[in-house]
């Protein structure tokens, strides 16, 4: 059975890759690299910097959460630093017990509220566990619902069964966005990620997202994960006319590395992609970095980390 299972999934994968097309690992890795040697200073700079504020999933997902602790989050998320010209970020994303809390202290901003549902991180919940905690999220006033997809599903080759679980996701979501995590650290190889991000894809409405990970595995969103997720939705684009978004979530925590993701997505998706609905930042920690560097753009002058409010943990 065992053997039968193994020639199942390589059967499957081996199908999908043709189909869809396999990685040039030395070409991803190539260009890649490129990215960390530009230069942006100025105007430009201060331009990103912002663009990064902007795209921010600033989020707390702790066991210890409290309604107060929500309730700081979401006035650092709509005044991220005084005395600056800075954006708010994008959303605020919890646990699905936190998000009326988080509706309460936000209010009439425009600012997203995200829910991380289906059993995140690790998704190992049967089914209608999973869909009444998305509906619960949504009905309590979550703007977008983060879902991890099954790992063990999709290595075993049983496509099908993911798509219809994200397909089930997605109608729970009603009219709220989906983000579909891949969980990129457990899928192995670089066609895997592209497979995968095919898979989600082709379920997902326009606007819909994918994102690298759960922020609460051992390797997160990388230049290289991120370059394989942002070609296929090109390659995906161009055969569908279907605009797909993407998040990189977790170790993405400097000012630098954000600018160097943004150059990526302006050389591979142009700039309709360079928007906060086409594009986030999963990387709370990520924030306050990006004040200070915009401090410095402003006064010259570097702030101590402490000059900024706490950003809860990344993911």
């Amino acid at each position: 059975m065992a053997a039968m299972t193994a020639a199942h999934a390589t059967s499957a994968f081996r199908r999908l890759h043709h189909e869809i097309g396999t990685v040039d690992l030395v070409g991803i890795e190539e260009r890649v690299a490129k990215f960390t040697t530009r230069s942006i200073k100025n105007q430009s700079k201060m331009f990103g910097l912002r663009l990064a504020v902007s795209m921010v999933d600033l989020t707390t997902l702790e066991g210890k959460d409290t309604p107060g602790k929500v309730a700081s989050l979401c006035q650092k998320a709509i005044t991220p630093h005084d005395g600056a010209d800075v954006p708010q970020v994008a959303a605020v994303c919890v646990y699905p017990s936190m998000v009326k809390y988080a509706r309460k202290a936000l209010g009439a901003e425009k600012i997203k509220i995200a829910s991380v549902a289906t059993a995140f991180p690790s998704g190992q919940a049967p089914l209608k566990t999973r869909l009444a905690e998305v509906r619960t999220a949504v009905a309590d006033g979550a703007d977008e619902i983060d879902m991890v997809i099954n790992r063990g599903a999709f290595l075993a080759g049983e496509f099908s069964l993911v798509q219809d679980e994200i397909a089930a996701v997605l109608e729970a979501c009603g009219e709220s966005t989906l983000k579909v995590i891949l969980e990129v650290s457990e899928l192995e190889t670089y066609d895997n990620i592209r497979a995968a991000s095919f898979i989600a894809m082709r379920v997902l409405r326009p606007g819909d997202f994918i994102k690298t990970s759960t922020g609460k595995t051992s390797l997160n969103a990388t230049l290289g994960n991120n370059q394989v997720m942002l070609e296929a939705i090109r390659d995906f684009y161009l055969e569908t006319g279907t605009p797909i978004a993407m998040k990189p979530a977790g170790g993405i925590r400097t000012a630098k590395q954000a600018l160097q993701f943004l150059i990526a997505v302006k050389e591979t998706l142009g700039d309709a992609w360079l928007n906060n609905t086409r594009y986030r930042f999963g990387a709370s920690s990520l924030l306050n970095d990006l004040l200070r560097q915009i401090e410095k753009q402003t006064t010259g002058a570097y702030q101590a980390p402490y000059y900024f409010s706490e950003a809860a943990e990344s993911y």
